[in-house]
């Protein structure tokens, strides 16, 4: 569907309603957005095409936003399949077209289109280059590892646009969360899933860009996944910047747990009472084995606090809870209190994996008491339960 974000520069982008998984990893139940925008001046740029899933419903929007023009850039923000999936039709479909991108993107494209010969028809692009449309010029800047190497941004001087790249995307299909940000009742939920499991490794990266494009008068941020952000922009920008800088969202505690019988569960179920009796003022709980592995990444970055409960398995760890700390690491979890919970029936296990893995992250710290239960919840351990929950607290 084409939307039109001013006179002069039209969203043509596409939602996927049948994809079940991004990235073969992320449960996207509401489907999934590919951005692409077109601006018309004097010259015709296209800014990122789609994933070649969609590209029937791309190329007929492309033509209807043309309206008979004939495009004279494709502007290539991010080399990722899911944006790119259209380079080469484009330009077999218009050959007088230039494909502008950053040199690592230019050197990347034959990995994914054998035999692409873009000789005379591209155009490098670096820090603090412009592109002039006419009335209108795009200035473009390095967003390197948000999150490939190649990634570039540009920013759409009369119209105050910033075309973020993956930047301020969000899991969802506009046609489900709205086109524009004034329609998305609660863009926060889905947008940290995304940026803490696509982005997050990359703070210190996104932090650079963000020092970058923020100081730009802006009126609009167009992301190449998610809805254009618009009117107010701080909730955004604040958001992004206490995300990468691994800051503390929301406060409250988030109980996170691995059971293979159920003991270990019934042990962090009554952790998170604990915690509420004694006033906590957010108890989030996840269990590792059947909740969504990528939200509880989101959970476990959106709160200071953490207390992670595991059965001993193998003379290890139950392994969700081995793939979640997995996951923590790979995203560069950090600057948190954590607190420990181990259930073992003859050798508990679980409490020395944990702390092991860990140590491992930066700024991670570990709470006393750990609690060790032996296969189940009795009333002689609630007093050190009471008192993991003191120290969490504190």
């Amino acid at each position: 569907m084409i939307k039109k974000i001013n006179e002069a520069v039209a969203y043509i982008g596409t939602d996927d309603l049948d994809l079940d998984l991004f990235e073969s990893q992320y449960d996207v139940p509401e489907g999934m957005a590919y951005n692409s925008y077109l601006i018309q001046d004097e010259k015709v740029a296209i800014m990122d095409t789609v994933d070649a899933r969609c590209a029937q419903a791309w190329k007929e929007n492309l033509v209807e936003a043309l309206g008979g023009r004939t495009p004279d850039y494709l502007v290539v923000h991010h080399l990722e399949p899911d944006h790119t999936g259209l380079i080469a039709w484009v330009t077999r479909q218009y050959p007088a077209l230039q494909v502008v991108a950053s040199a690592k993107a230019l050197q990347m494209l034959g990995q994914f289109f054998d035999g692409l010969d873009l000789t005379g028809r591209s155009r490098v692009v670096k820090e603090g280059d412009t592109l002039s449309l006419g009335s209108r010029s795009l200035t473009f800047y390095g967003a390197p590892m948000v999150h490939w190497p190649e990634v570039m941004v540009s920013y759409l001087d009369a119209d105050r646009i910033l075309f973020s790249a993956d930047a301020f995307g969000k899991f969802g299909a506009l046609s489900k969360c709205g086109y524009f940000s004034e329609e998305d009742g609660d863009w926060a939920c889905e947008a940290r899933r995304y940026y803490f499991n696509i982005c997050g490794k990359y703070g210190l990266q996104v932090q650079a860009l963000l020092k970058k494009v923020l100081p730009l008068p802006l009126d609009a941020i167009c992301p190449l996944h998610g809805p254009v952000l618009r009117g107010d922009l701080t909730p955004y920008t604040g958001l992004y910047d206490t995300w990468s800088r691994y800051g503390v969202e929301t406060e409250g505690v988030f109980v996170a747990y691995a059971s293979i019988h159920g003991g270990t569960a019934a042990a962090a179920l009554k952790m998170a009472d604990i915690l509420r009796a004694k006033g906590c003022p957010k108890v989030a709980v996840a269990d590792l084995s059947r909740d969504d592995q990528a939200e509880a990444v989101e959970d476990a970055f959106r709160y200071g606090k953490a207390i992670l409960a595991a059965s001993s398995y193998d003379a290890g760890v139950f392994p969700p809870m081995d793939i979640f700390l997995h996951h923590l690491r790979d995203k560069a979890w950090q600057k948190r209190r954590v607190g420990l919970i181990e259930n073992g029936s003859w050798a508990p296990s679980a409490g020395r994996v944990m702390r092991e893995q860990l140590s491992a992250m930066k700024e991670i710290e570990l709470v006393e008491p750990m609690v060790t239960l032996r296969s189940r919840m009795k009333d002689s351990d609630l007093a050190a339960l009471e008192a993991l929950a003191d120290a969490i607290l504190a």
